[in-house]
This record gives C-alpha cells, sequence and structure tokens, in this order.
C-alpha cells in the first residue's frame, strides 16, 4: 500500500478493516476504505510535484458538498484533510454508493431496452445537473466569470506548455486557431468536466444514476462542455471504453447522436445546439492537454496509474483528431 496506514488509522480514530486502491484513477488516485462502520472511498492527490492548479480535490470536496443536500446523485461527504504530513499528500473521504460501474461504452452485456434506458439516464443526470442554481447552492464563486472557453482554452494551453516534451505542429495549430474563434456563451451552469459513462454509478437493478464520480476539472462555465463532450462519444472508435462509433441506432438500443441532442435540447429548453465541429476540436485539444499533463508524471515517476504510459504516446494523435475538427470547422 502506498499511504501510510498508520497515520490514516490515527486520523479516522479507528483501525480499517480494509483498504483496496482501484483500478484506473489517472489523475487522483482512489481508495476503498472499510472500517467497522462501514465502507468509504479516499481520494487524494498524487505525490510529488503537480502542475499549478491540478489535482484539486478540495474542490470536489466542496462541490459534492454543496450538491448532496439537493438530492443530486453525489456520494455523500465525510471529511476533508489538507493536511499532506497525514497520508503524504491531501485527501478527503466520502460514503460509498453501492452500484454499478459500466467501463465499455457498447454495454455488450445488457439487453437493447437496457442500452437506451442507461443512455437517456446519462443524458438526464447531466441536463439535471446544468439545471442547478450555482447561486442556490453556495457554488456562486465557484468559478470566473466571462467566457468560459476563452478561459479553458488559455488554461489547457498553460497545462500542456508546464508540461511540454515535444514539438507537435498540430498542437501548435490548435493553440493559435483556438482563441480567435471562441463561441459565444450564453448560459451558465455547473460543469462537471469530465462527465462520462465509467464516472457514473448505476444503480443495482436498473438504469438509475446513483452517483456522478470525479468532479476534480468542475467548475462554473459553458454547460455545451460537458454536453460536447459526452457527444465525443459518438465519434470516438470503439475500444473497449467510452467510444461507441457506429454502434449506435438500429437494434443496439444505443440511441443516435441525433436523439442524444434532442433530449437534451429538450430537458434544458434550448431552441437549438451549435455547430459541433469546434466544441470537438476544443474538446480533443483539452483531451491532449490533460494526457500530456499523465506523459510528464511518467517521466517524473509519479503516475497514478499502470495504464498512464500507454495513455501517454496519445497525444499526437489525439492532437491530429482535434486539427482534423478544426479544418471542418472552417479552420
Amino acid at each position: 500500500m502506498d499511504i501510510d496506514l498508520d497515520r490514516l488509522t490515527a486520523w479516522l480514530g479507528e483501525a480499517p478493516v480494509a483498504v483496496t486502491r482501484y483500478p484506473g484513477g489517472q489523475s487522483n488516485p482512489t481508495y476503498r476504505v472499510d472500517v467497522a462502520r462501514g465502507s468509504y472511498v479516499l481520494r487524494r492527490k498524487p505525490f510529488g510535484v503537480l502542475l499549478p492548479s491540478a489535482h484539486a480535490i478540495e474542490r470536489e470536496y466542496r462541490l459534492i458538498a454543496a450538491l448532496h443536500p439537493t438530492g443530486y446523485p453525489v456520494p455523500r461527504p465525510v471529511a476533508l484533510c489538507e493536511d499532506a504530513g497525514v497520508i503524504g499528500a491531501p485527501f478527503y473521504l466520502m460514503e460509498r454508493v453501492a452500484g454499478r460501474t459500466i467501463w465499455n461504452g457498447a454495454m455488450p452485456e445488457l439487453s437493447p431496452n437496457e442500452r437506451r434506458a442507461h443512455y437517456l439516464a446519462m443524458v438526464d443526470a447531466l441536463a439535471a445537473l446544468h439545471a442547478i442554481d450555482p447561486v442556490a447552492v453556495g457554488l456562486g464563486d465557484y468559478g470566473k466569470p466571462g467566457n468560459y472557453f476563452e478561459r479553458q482554452v488559455a488554461r489547457w494551453t498553460r497545462q500542456y506548455r508546464a508540461s511540454q516534451t515535444d514539438d507537435l505542429v498540430d498542437v501548435e495549430r490548435m493553440i493559435e486557431w483556438l482563441p480567435r474563434t471562441v463561441p459565444a456563451q450564453d448560459r451558465v451552469a455547473i460543469v462537471h468536466g469530465d462527465y462520462r459513462i465509467d464516472n457514473l454509478i448505476f444503480a443495482e437493478g436498473g438504469a438509475q444514476v446513483a452517483a456522478v464520480l470525479d468532479w476534480e476539472l468542475s467548475t462554473l462555465g459553458d454547460p455545451l462542455a460537458d454536453f460536447t463532450y459526452l457527444l465525443m462519444n459518438w465519434m470516438t472508435q470503439p475500444d473497449g471504453r467510452s467510444g461507441i462509433a457506429g454502434l449506435s441506432g438500429g437494434d443496439s438500443g444505443i440511441p443516435t447522436m441525433e436523439e442524444v441532442v434532442a433530449r437534451y435540447r429538450t430537458a434544458t429548453a434550448r431552441d437549438g445546439v451549435p455547430g459541433l465541429d469546434w466544441y470537438f476540436a476544443y474538446n480533443l485539444f483539452r483531451l491532449a492537454g490533460i494526457v500530456q499533463g499523465i506523459k510528464q508524471r511518467v517521466r517524473d515517476g509519479n503516475a497514478s496509474s499502470a495504464q498512464a504510459a500507454r495513455m501517454a504516446e496519445r497525444v499526437p494523435e489525439l492532437a491530429a483528431a482535434a486539427w482534423h475538427f478544426a479544418e471542418q470547422a472552417g479552420a
């Protein structure tokens, strides 16, 4: 175990029956902590030197503490520890939510009707998040004012530069093109920042979303950031993860992108959704920035997942895909 169990025991006030690290967790390592009175989930920052503003578990904790009383499906927050001296990095505890994690967007183990129900529940949960008034839940200052995408393009450019290891033409093109083509913003909502199927827990006996997890990238901003990020699944090749390109419609049970757009529009009272190519280009650029950070952590020796090294090699591929959509958007 890579955390000090003696110190954790002292902080908890009782010895854990078991501590198990979850697989995945490219960003913030996550553990199941079983004690006599129940089960919790512990999320901590990675050890070592970190990029500025990255791995903001304190923001995660504040967010779920604000949302939980509203009935929105997030785990119950238990405690935040900002003292890195306890286990080597700041961390927080939340209640463990029982249910199912679906890693493969194709959902091969489910029937067509079940697949459809799960996807529609996922869209509805996102629309419900975007309907929450940030001010009403004490999150009016959770994000900066101004155009969200403008801020995010600047942020991910800085993050990429801070962890840059190679000179990639497609990344440089995106860094030049994105800031001067940012679309207007007409709404402000709580933005999850990484809304995808494996960050959800579904109820044991049905398609209901029991919990939305991994709020590290959450902020206030344009809800289209979340929605178009979700739509990227329909543009991504199936690989046993969230990509479902070519799998939707027909007898699959998986709704088409057009159906998903229509359902989200209805749920959020939107007249329409603008051209998607700019948003797809942005989302891929952002993902390239995230993966570049993972690549740097691999080189520094503090990557938090066994799959990190393999993922780190995807930066050129992601940058090329981003520029492809930029060209379709008129670049």
